[in-house]
């Protein structure tokens, strides 16, 4: 079962960022920062280039306010012994982070840390929450693994204050054994209008659902991504606009396996097409995002065996290093961050 994405193998890789392999992306690469942790990180949201917040285990939450120079740590208070996998900042002051497990729960904060408040405990046997995001300051979704069958969607409209299940009618019927990965905070995103698009693993079929009303309704398609077993299928999602999207994962039990673990599509996620097999990443990926200011040419994605990089909207990869990252995210402006195991940080040098 999916639960077992809370086990991830142990990290793999060296801390130091090995050279370059293309001359054409020279100078692309992570730059490690000083972390004030050594806790796993998983979570990852950018505020702006200068605003990032991340979470992990133990209850930690991390924020900067000037780039990336200075971090503060913080432990939530009573959640000590919680992971929070995913975290959604909204300004310098608010944010949510979700924890995993049977009874999920999301706390907010709109002081910058100083003090959090418990918004949302779930209560439905069986539920385990994967993701959490906002679409801006006052409309917010988390998504657990199926329950009673369909994946389990909560919702709020006034700033993550209160939650509301999304109706179970909405949601298509899930696979037998099909679930979310815990793994980034980003198999589940949202982008404009309304659109939230969601992806599973675990089952015979790796898939995307997408939402075009906050959550309310959606519909679902297969992709060609490595599934058939619990420990495979679609870690990450992320789209550049309504039509255009790329998906990455694997199989975290075979964290080397190259092959059917990037594509992409064209046409809202209907169909796919699979990264070039000689030069897909080599190993499940965590997470994938596009790069700003690359006209939607330029995706990064990042894993326990390396990053790798495709300046051509995904259909070919070159590796970058074999450090260990478990979530990355841009800035507006191109600049972005990576986070992982023992409290790894490194900020996006694109020269």
């Amino acid at each position: 079962m999916l639960r077992s994405a809370s086990h991830l193998p142990a990290p793999l890789g060296s801390i130091v960022v090995i050279a370059l392999c293309a001359p054409f992306i020279a100078g692309a690469q992570w730059r490690p920062v000083a972390s004030p942790t050594d806790v796993e990180l998983r979570g990852l949201s950018i505020v702006s280039p200068r605003v990032v917040w991340a979470s992990g285990m133990r209850g930690t939450v991390l924020r900067s306010t000037d780039g990336g120079h200075r971090w503060e740590r913080d432990t939530v208070p009573g959640a000590a012994k919680l992971d929070f996998r995913a975290i959604a900042a909204t300004s310098r002051d608010v944010a949510h982070v979700l924890s995993i497990g049977d009874s999920s729960r999301i706390y907010r904060t709109t002081d910058g840390g100083r003090t959090w408040s418990l918004r949302f405990v779930s209560t439905r046997a069986g539920s385990f929450f994967d993701a959490i995001q906002f679409w801006d300051a006052r409309h917010g979704i988390a998504m657990s693994d199926p329950v009673d069958g369909r994946f389990l969607i909560v919702t709020t409209d006034d700033g993550g204050e209160t939650w509301q299940e999304m109706p179970a009618a909405g949601m298509p019927l899930a696979l037998q054994g099909e679930g979310g990965f815990a793994a980034s905070g980003t198999c589940l995103i949202v982008g404009a209008n309304g659109d939230a698009w969601l992806v599973s693993g675990g089952a015979a079929a790796a898939r995307l659902y997408h939402s075009s009303d906050r959550g309310r309704t959606w519909t679902v398609h297969d992709t060609p991504l490595r599934a058939g077993v619990a420990s495979a299928g679609i870690f990450s999602v992320a789209f550049r606009d309504a039509e255009h999207g790329a998906i990455a994962g694997g199989d975290y039990q075979q964290p080397a396996l190259r092959g059917r673990n990037v594509a992409v599509t064209a046409d809202g996620g209907v169909t796919w097409t699979l990264a070039d097999s000689a030069s897909s990443p080599s190993g499940y990926r965590s997470a994938v995002a596009y790069v700003p200011g690359a006209n939607g040419m330029r995706l990064v994605a990042v894993g326990l065996t390396g990053t790798d990089i495709s300046t051509d909207g995904g259909a070919t990869w070159t590796p970058l290093d074999s450090v260990a990252y478990n979530s990355l995210a841009f800035a507006t402006d191109g600049s972005g961050w990576a986070v992982g195991p023992k409290g790894r940080i490194a900020r996006w040098s694109a020269r």
